[in-house]
């Protein structure tokens, strides 16, 4: 039965949408208006002064309780070599409180992005790879710290002016370069 009404659905959104109304509707949801900014800019616009909060879980622990994560992105860069950002966040998790900017990816699955990190070395704490999709408010995907994995999620909303102020204060007492190395390909 469920696989009927599965088919059921699939048939009826072919019959009620030609591929031609399908590809019309896709090419005038991409059409963008003159000096309305690019997807960058608004991606770079919605992470700047951003709290990331939520959970992390371990791949491998039993009955694990959720443990709690905090990321203010004080400022989003789009770099001009390719798919590389700047984000200069505070990374709170554990007994970690480290303010960094740090250069990454941003890739594209289609309009929403995906923090993509690939064996990136943060001084003092380790070496990470990831992958984040942002979408709605919400933040979600798979995390490694050296041999260690697991999942995360969360929310996204805008800092308090205290928070953006403490970030900001915290960030300016570290050099402004960004700390972190790309990985060789």
């Amino acid at each position: 039965m469920r696989f009927m009404n599965c088919f059921l659905s699939l048939f009826l959104s072919a019959a009620l949408f030609s591929p031609q109304q399908l590809i019309a509707q896709t090419k005038a949801d991409e059409s963008v208006q003159p000096g309305s900014p690019t997807r960058e800019q608004r991606l770079a616009e919605y992470l700047t002064g951003v709290k990331m909060t939520g959970n992390f879980t371990v791949t491998g622990r039993e009955k694990q309780t959720l443990t709690p994560e905090e990321y203010f992105i004080v400022s989003a860069e789009k770099q001009a070599d390719g798919d590389w950002w700047k984000l200069t966040a505070r990374i709170k998790y554990g007994n970690h409180d480290v303010t960094v900017p740090m250069a990454m990816e941003i890739k594209w699955a289609g309009e929403t992005p995906v923090i993509t990190v690939d064996q990136m070395i943060v001084p003092g704490m380790g070496t990470f790879d990831a992958r984040v999709l942002i979408r709605k408010g919400s933040y979600a995907g798979t995390w490694a710290h050296d041999e260690v994995g697991g999942q995360l999620f969360g929310s996204i909303e805008k800092m308090t002016e205290t928070e953006l102020k403490e970030a900001q204060a915290a960030s300016e007492r570290k050099n402004d370069e960004p700390s972190t190395k790309k990985p060789d390909k």
